[in-house]
């Protein structure tokens, strides 16, 4: 029996062995090992679908239109010492003459600007003209062989329309991302003044892209990528802003001529009437900009439009009642303040236009000879 148990386990301890050996001789680390590896490859070139078709052709179209603008500036250091700084932002190339348009605040304070075509070629930049209240300048580069963009309108834009930004974020340049427009809303601008009608797009916007086109389907510029809603950081939050390229066009001959902006001016503090508030207030119409207040010696003050002489609360924000309502201007129904900054920008400093309005239950008209806006009236 002693015997038999031995023998036993001598078999099994024989066998064990035998079979780790066999392994580690085969296979030192203990893993399955193979013979060879077959990969499962594409048998042709990968087939693009129509969308992917048309975003490659818009961004060969655009990319030779779109430059990269580095600003150079002054800023203090911790013992309020000045120390040069860069900073970056994109433009777009309007005719071959050199002439760039980007934001106010990309070449604000600038001390040297320079521009860096799709080619890698770097040029000193000129600054034709500037808007800093709409955030909006003219460069001019001494280029040759440049390739302008085309200009859209961007009147009749709708929201869940597809576009696509192209700028440089961080530094990135070249960097094409799409998305669709969100909003058409009015918004205060990295100046604090208002961007009436600004383009919302969820496309991604970072820091760099200011100043850089906003395109749509065809490739075609319909806004200037502005800024983006940070919420506390400093990177896009699916939520960007940009100026409305018919503003941009509304002042470009102004640059050339004046170096600044000369816009209209209603010379006016208005709030804009809906059904429930005119209601509310017993006005006579359920739209229209009420009058808050007029600019002593502006075109309104001339015209004798007159302000409000009450104050009300609206939520808590005081405003002023009582004065006249604004409902058309030239024949064109005015409902808010985004159709008169519309009309605002359909003409020059010193055109005369048509107010019709309300004064009380009276309907009256008046001629209004536009003033010239400042950094602080419309």
């Amino acid at each position: 029996m002693t015997f038999r148990r031995v023998f036993l386990v001598s078999v099994f301890v024989g066998a064990f062995a035998y079979l780790i050996s066999f392994s580690s001789f085969h296979n030192p680390f203990g893993h399955a090992t193979a013979s060879s590896l077959t990969l499962t490859e594409a048998h042709a070139a990968p087939a693009y679908n129509a969308a992917e078709l048309n975003n490659i052709a818009v961004y060969k179209r655009v990319v030779p239109s779109v430059v990269n603008i580095t600003a150079g500036t002054l800023t203090l250091d911790f013992f309020y010492g000045l120390v040069p700084q860069e900073d970056q932002g994109t433009g777009f190339i309007l005719d071959r003459q050199g002439h760039i348009l980007t934001n106010y605040h990309v070449v604000a304070n600038a001390r040297k600007v320079e521009v860096q075509t799709h080619d890698k070629h770097r040029y000193t930049a000129q600054i034709i003209g500037s808007d800093r209240v709409h955030d909006l300048a003219l460069l001019q580069i001494n280029a040759t062989n440049l390739v302008p963009a085309v200009l859209a309108s961007s009147k009749d834009l709708q929201v869940g329309q597809q576009v696509f930004a192209i700028g440089n974020p961080f530094g990135l340049s070249g960097t094409m991302t799409a998305g669709i427009i969100s909003a058409i809303r009015s918004v205060r601008g990295p100046q604090g003044a208002p961007i009436e009608n600004a383009i919302q797009t969820d496309a991604a916007i970072n820091p760099g892209n200011s100043g850089g086109p906003l395109l749509n389907s065809q490739g075609e510029v319909i806004g200037i990528n502005s800024m983006i809603a940070q919420n506390g950081a400093e990177q896009n939050a699916g939520i960007g802003f940009a100026i409305p390229i018919d503003t941009a066009k509304a002042v470009l001959n102004d640059f050339l001529k004046y170096g600044h902006a000369r816009r209209p001016s209603l010379g006016v503090r208005t709030l804009a009437i809906g059904p429930d508030l005119a209601q509310q207030m017993g006005l006579p119409a359920e739209y229209g900009v009420l009058i808050e207040s007029v600019v002593p010696g502006g075109a309104a003050d001339r015209a004798g439009l007159r302000g409000g002489n009450q104050t009300a609360y609206l939520g808590n924000e005081p405003i002023s009642i009582g004065g006249d309502l604004i409902v058309a201007i030239d024949g064109q129904q005015v409902t808010n303040s985004q159709d008169l900054a519309e009309i605002m920008d359909e003409h020059q400093p010193g055109d005369a236009i048509t107010v019709t309005f309300y004064r009380g239950r009276r309907k009256m008209t008046t001629r209004v000879t536009l003033g010239e806006a400042n950094e602080t009236t419309v």
